[in-house]
């Protein structure tokens, strides 16, 4: 590879029985999780069973998209080449307001402003091929 050379395609998500909905939902612009009628769990990733309880069946609810930070990084190695064109970029575990967390990318964020405990608001950001990819950027 060389300079010139085009950046190679990000990898996109294996989407499976299990999470279809989840990223039909996301092409959508509509966050979704689940959560649990026997126990009341939230949780994410969506599975067939809960992960509390082990009840089958946890029903799917739609987020607001509102969160906060519960724990960050800043990444200034590339995992793979694909990715070389946004480093550094923040990478954050975010606790949603129903109760579920999910990993994704702080946008729109100076990296020394990134912090636990910041208000997050999600956006969805189009994939190669199709779908979008759930992100988070802060709500000021």
């Amino acid at each position: 590879m060389t300079a010139t050379d085009p950046l190679p395609a990000k990898p996109v998500p294996l989407v499976t029985a299990d999470t279809r909905a989840f990223w039909d939902a996301c092409a959508e612009g509509v966050l979704t999780f689940q959560r649990c009628p026997a126990c009341g769990h939230a949780q994410f990733p969506p599975r067939p069973f809960c992960v509390r309880c082990r009840a089958d069946g946890p029903v799917t609810e739609r987020s607001a998209g509102l969160g906060t930070v519960h724990s960050h990084t800043i990444v200034h190695r590339a995992p793979t080449p694909a990715f070389k064109g946004d480093v550094p970029y923040i990478l954050a575990l975010v606790d949603f307001d129903e109760g579920f967390r999910l990993m994704a990318n702080l946008r729109d964020c100076p990296l020394a402003d990134a912090r636990i405990d910041l208000r997050v608001r999600v956006l969805f950001e189009p994939m190669a091929g199709g779908g979008a990819l759930p992100q988070v950027r802060p709500l000021e």
